[in-house]
């Protein structure tokens, strides 16, 4: 039973995940507007989801595709220390400064607005998901 409580959630909770990781980078290449050299980086929404979902997934015991198989303790996992730093990208966009930073700040702070609200509406739709089975399991 629980373990088809975690498959619901684990849509969201991942895409909740990724939205924290993006609001973490864009609030980084916002802070880092005035420093020179700093390149803006963002995350592949869907790559990213993707590569979170699949951890998730080894975690409750679902083999992810391509996995690898360990014969040995003394084996590596294959494993990267994060679930999303292939998502991870630099943004080539638009013409860096003189000073080589390329962050956009006006464009930054609207993806920053954007992904709030996108964590939000996440977040609403995991609420709704936890209040719909209280009400299945109270009646």
């Amino acid at each position: 039973m629980a373990n088809g409580l975690d498959e619901l959630l684990n849509l969201p909770e991942s895409a909740l995940r990724v939205r924290e990781a993006r609001q973490e980078l864009l609030a980084s290449n916002i802070a880092n507007a005035d420093t020179p050299n700093y390149k803006a980086r963002d995350i592949n929404f869907s790559t990213a989801l993707q590569q979170v979902s699949h951890a998730a997934q080894a975690k409750l015991g679902i083999q992810a595709p391509l996995a690898l198989t360990t014969t040995s303790e003394g084996h590596q996992t294959g494993k990267i220390a994060s679930p999303m730093s292939d998502a991870i990208q630099y943004r080539n966009d638009i013409q860096g400064r003189i000073d080589g930073n390329d962050v956009d700040t006006d464009k930054e702070r609207m993806q920053f607005a954007d992904n709030g609200l996108r964590y939000e509406a996440a977040v609403t739709l995991v609420t709704a998901q936890i209040h719909n089975m209280l009400a299945v399991i109270q009646a």
